[in-house]
C-alpha cells in the first residue's frame, strides 16, 4: 500500500512539474513576443508632422536649402548624374565599373541573390579582390541574408574582398534586426558612384519586358557628389566593420565632372528627426506646377496627404505612379490604399503601371527639382530603414525625369475614386487588417 501511495505521489509529483514546465515555457514565450511587439511598434525614430504653407516656390533660392534642412542645406555643383533605365542599363554599366577599378571598390546592397545576376557580381568583385583592389562588400542582414547562399561569401572572402552583414539576423536584439540598411550604393575608386533603388537579383534583369522583369532605375554619379555618397558608405562600415576608409583611393580630389547641382540625402534610424518626409514635405508644399511620383510602396501619412491635397487647391498637377497587379507587396498596397480615398476626393491622380512591378522610387517637382533613391513614401522609409537618396535641382535633369515619367504613365490605368468606392468586401477587409502593421510595411 506504501509503495502505491508513493508511486502515486511521485506521478503528482512529475505532472505537477510538467504543468510548471509548460507555464514557464508559456510565459518565455510571452515575454519574448512582447519584447518583439515592443521592438517592432514602439522603437522607432522620433519623426514629426509637417503641417506647412505654401509661403515660396521651387524656383525660390530659399527652397533648396529649406527642403534639405535636416541633411546638408548647401547643394553640391559640378556633378554629372546619368539616369540608367532598368537592368540591360545598369547592371552592365556597374560591371564595367567595378572592372575598371585601379584602387578600390565598396558596394552595399539591400538584396543579393545567389542567381545569375549575383554570381555576375560575385565573379567581377572576386576578381578585383584577387588583382590586388581592394574589396569591401556590406549587404543588409535580412534583405540578402536570405538569397545569398553561405558558399558564396566564402568565395568572395576567400578571394580576398572583405564582408559584412549590416544587423545580421543572428543578432538576439530585436530592435536593431528591425532597422534595415535598405541603401544601394557603389563607389568605384572614389570617383564614379551609383545609387538608386535596384536590387541585384535576376528578377531587375532585362528590360521591365515582361511580369518577371521588373521595371527600374538606378543612377551613375561623377563629380564631388561621390564624396557625399562615399561617407555614406562609410558611415555604415565603420559601424559594421570597425575600419576606417582614407586616402586617395577612397577620397580623391574630385574635379566638376558636369553642371549638376546635387546632395545626397541620408536617413538614420536612431536620429531625432526624418530628413527624408521633411525633403518631401517642403517640395509638396512648395510646388505651383507639378507633383509626379512613382512609387513602389506607398503608405503615405496624414500630413502627406494633406500636403498634396493643398497642392491639387493651388492648381498643381499631382499624379502617383504605383504597382498594378503584378505588385509583390499586396499587404502594403492594401495598408496603402486606405489613404486613397482622401488623395482621390482630393483631386490626385492615381496611375497604376500594368507590364510589371515598379520598383523605381522617384520624385520630379516643377521641371527642377528630382529626387530618387532607394526610399518609398511609407513609414518604415521615414522612421525605421536606413535610406540613400539623391536630389538634383536642375531643370535639363528633370526634364529627363518627366520624360520617364511619361513613358511609364503611357502603359498604366487610372485608378478612379468609383473604383475605390466599389472596391471589394475583401479588399476593405485586408485594408483594415492591415491598419496596425503600416509602420512595419
Amino acid at each position: 500500500m506504501a509503495t502505491k501511495r508513493t508511486r502515486s505521489k511521485h506521478w503528482l509529483n512529475q505532472q505537477m512539474w510538467k504543468l510548471v514546465l509548460a507555464e514557464w515555457i508559456g510565459l518565455f514565450l510571452v515575454v519574448i513576443a512582447l519584447v518583439l511587439i515592443f521592438c517592432l511598434f514602439f522603437i522607432r525614430r522620433k519623426t514629426l508632422e509637417y503641417k506647412l504653407d505654401h509661403t515660396f516656390a521651387v524656383s525660390s533660392p530659399e527652397f533648396f536649402g529649406s527642403a534639405l534642412a535636416l541633411t546638408n542645406p548647401v547643394p553640391q555643383t559640378g556633378n554629372k548624374i546619368e539616369v540608367l533605365q532598368n537592368g540591360d542599363q545598369f547592371f552592365p554599366a556597374m560591371l564595367t565599373a567595378i572592372r575598371s577599378a585601379k584602387k578600390t571598390v565598396n558596394f552595399a546592397a539591400y538584396i543579393f541573390e545567389s542567381d545569375s545576376t549575383g554570381r555576375a557580381f560575385r565573379d567581377a568583385l572576386c576578381e578585383r579582390a584577387r588583382a590586388g583592389i581592394e574589396v569591401r562588400i556590406l549587404l543588409d542582414g535580412i534583405g540578402s541574408g536570405w538569397g545569398l547562399d553561405n558558399s558564396d561569401v566564402r568565395m568572395m572572402t576567400d578571394a580576398g574582398c572583405k564582408f559584412a552583414y549590416y544587423h545580421p539576423v543572428q543578432s538576439w536584439r530585436m530592435d536593431r534586426a528591425n532597422r534595415r540598411s535598405h541603401r544601394r550604393m557603389l563607389i568605384i575608386d572614389g570617383r564614379i558612384g551609383f545609387t538608386g533603388s535596384a536590387a541585384f537579383s535576376d528578377k531587375w534583369s532585362g528590360h521591365a519586358q515582361d511580369k518577371n522583369h521588373w521595371r527600374d532605375l538606378h543612377a551613375r554619379l561623377e563629380g564631388p557628389i561621390v564624396a557625399e555618397l562615399q561617407s555614406a558608405f562609410q558611415g555604415h562600415w565603420v559601424k559594421t566593420f570597425g575600419e576606417a576608409l582614407t586616402g586617395a583611393g577612397q577620397f580623391p580630389a574630385l574635379p566638376a565632372a558636369g553642371d549638376l547641382k546635387a546632395q545626397i540625402v541620408e536617413s538614420h534610424s536612431f536620429s531625432a528627426a526624418a530628413p527624408v518626409p521633411m525633403v518631401q514635405a517642403v517640395a509638396f508644399a512648395a510646388a505651383e506646377k507639378r507633383i509626379w511620383i512613382t512609387n513602389p510602396y506607398c503608405t503615405p501619412t496624414d500630413d502627406q496627404v494633406d500636403l498634396l491635397v493643398k497642392a491639387v487647391q493651388r492648381k498643381v498637377d499631382v499624379r502617383l505612379l504605383l504597382p498594378g497587379p503584378y505588385n509583390d507587396q499586396p499587404m502594403t498596397q492594401s495598408a496603402g490604399r486606405t489613404a486613397y480615398g482622401k488623395l482621390l476626393e482630393g483631386g490626385v491622380k492615381i496611375f497604376e503601371y500594368q507590364p510589371t512591378m515598379i520598383h523605381a522610387k522617384t520624385m520630379v517637382i516643377d521641371g527642377l527639382f528630382s529626387m530618387l533613391g532607394s526610399s518609398n513614401l511609407d513609414p518604415r522609409s521615414s522612421e525605421i530603414n536606413e535610406e540613400i537618396d539623391v536630389v538634383i535641382y536642375d531643370e535639363g535633369f528633370s526634364r529627363i525625369m518627366e520624360q520617364t515619367f511619361e513613358k511609364d504613365l503611357a502603359q498604366s490605368h487610372e485608378y478612379t475614386l468609383q473604383q475605390f468606392k466599389n472596391r471589394s468586401v475583401w479588399e476593405r477587409t485586408t485594408e483594415w487588417l492591415m491598419l496596425p502593421f503600416r509602420s512595419q510595411l
